[in-house]
């Protein structure tokens, strides 16, 4: 009804944010309004070089008081649970009594970062596998890779430790924008969030404390961890019109809570392709991971939700390495005295490979490398003189980061699982009929679409089955 209670969802995403209000209906909870607005807040790294991959915070956050602005007021006013998630593996460094300040706007009270970091993404490079290896070995069931909260702590400790020595806070971004509505003087951290880090034992649910300290690591800085679903606090203002003393729910992973809002039946496994890729399953209940880490193994086991485990091919090559193609397509256009905008040419190169049902080209698309093998790079084979048209390649850049895929979490090893089907989700899926076909091609199993994946959406339920 009108009156009814809403739940705010909040996720804090690679490029953009999104928020979604989400109500009770005759079948569950369905989503009544939903915002997104893109970040743009790529920076540099002047102490990283072109490896480093960093955001600024402020616009990440001015972001979000677009999002929420835009949402209707009426309904924000009658927001009793609000659940936020976020980027995995990332860091950012704050000061506890000057996280932030709170000043008026049109929409009420809002927050704007103070004394706070650039936020270190889960993209960033700065940790090499020769500085990886010379680390001492966490005792988890993840391997360490670059990008990894406690990996880039441990590069600053190398690097630049008067750095580390300015801020008395750390966590995901998503764990800062929590830490700062409930006012909390020690950030908490979900057992999600944390396994992300590295030197954090699943099992135990505690970081590798004894470990890091004699490694001079500032344990300080380590979040408190809690169970997911969990209330973290309360609104200590009233945030855009959102009740002050909401209960603000534990910051969870995008990845957990876009299988959340999708994932219904056991014997789905869903294909995720936006910026990343990732083809998962969700594992028995009961299910342990290994006590160490098997680094040559593509599939990671995530912590998901009352203590069960999703199994996870997570490849760092999804969308982006579309965009990459896409952006060394302008670049070339540029270069020859000509001008194109890029989202020409993406619907223009998909408009292309539509034409050709097949190419003998193959592309290994793996620009970014992927954590089970870091060094491994790109390559393209059998390129003979028919299949060199802007179709065949596009077809084929497809096609290899389906295959990308298929290798890390096998048809036949989903079969053994005792999956049926695969939910295919995500923007770069969603946007790019070639991907979809390929999909449909290499996977074994029917690949259905509609049931959208979304981050915001999924934490937003995670508190609405909560209260």
């Amino acid at each position: 009804g009108p009156g009814a209670a809403c739940v705010l969802g909040i996720d804090l995403g690679t490029t953009s944010v999104k928020a979604a209000l989400v109500v009770g209906g005759e079948q569950g909870p369905v989503v009544a309004e939903s915002c997104s607005r893109e970040t743009q807040a790529q920076t540099g790294s002047p102490g990283a070089g072109p490896q480093g991959m960093e955001q600024n915070v402020r616009k990440i956050i001015r972001a979000l008081n677009e999002c929420l602005a835009a949402l209707p007021q009426q309904q924000l006013q009658r927001v009793r649970h609000i659940g936020i998630s976020g980027q995995m593996h990332g860091i950012v460094f704050w000061k506890r009594d000057k996280g932030c300040k709170w000043t008026e706007s049109e929409t009420g009270p809002t927050f704007e970062p103070e004394e706070v970091s650039n936020l270190v993404t889960w993209q960033d490079g700065r940790c090499s596998p020769d500085f990886l290896s010379s680390l001492p070995q966490p005792q988890s069931h993840i391997s360490l890779a670059k990008g990894f909260g406690c990996a880039t702590v441990f590069w600053y400790l190398k690097n630049s430790p008067d750095f580390l020595k300015s801020y008395d806070a750390a966590g995901t971004i998503h764990d800062y924008v929590v830490a700062m509505l409930c006012d909390l003087k020690k950030p908490l951290m979900s057992d999600q969030n944390a396994a992300s880090w590295g030197y954090f034992n699943s099992r135990s649910k505690s970081w590798n404390t004894d470990i890091l300290k004699k490694s001079s690591f500032p344990v300080h800085l380590l979040p408190e961890v809690r169970d997911p679903g969990t209330i973290a606090g309360r609104t200590i203002y009233a945030w855009h019109g959102i009740p002050k003393g909401a209960e603000v729910g534990i910051a969870l992973g995008d990845f957990q809570c876009s299988v959340y809002s999708c994932l219904t039946e056991k014997t789905d496994a869903v294909l995720n392709i936006g910026t990343s890729a990732q083809l998962t399953i969700s594992m028995p209940p009961g299910f342990q991971p290994p006590e160490t880490p098997e680094p040559s193994s593509a599939v990671t086991y995530y912590p998901y939700f009352s203590g069960n485990y999703l199994a996870v091919a997570a490849s760092l090559n999804g969308g982006n390495v579309l965009a990459m193609f896409v952006d060394m397509v302008a670049q070339w256009i540029a270069e020859l005295g000509l001008e194109i905008q890029e989202t020409t040419i993406y619907s223009k190169i998909i408009k292309a490979a539509l034409t050709q049902n097949n190419s003998k080209l193959s592309i290994h698309p793996t620009v970014f490398g992927e954590r089970h093998m870091p060094e491994q790079l790109a390559s393209v084979t059998n390129i003979s003189v028919s299949d060199v048209s802007l179709g065949h390649v596009t077809r084929a850049l497809c096609r290899g980061i389906i295959e990308n895929l298929n290798s890390m979490l096998p048809s036949e090893c989903l079969m053994e699982m005792g999956v049926r089907r695969i939910l295919g989700t995500g923007s770069a899926l969603a946007r790019n009929e070639v991907l979809r076909q390929e999909a449909e091609r290499i996977f074994l199993f029917p690949v259905v679409y509609g049931k959208d994946v979304d981050a915001a959406v999924g934490a937003a339920m995670v508190m609405f089955h909560r209260k």
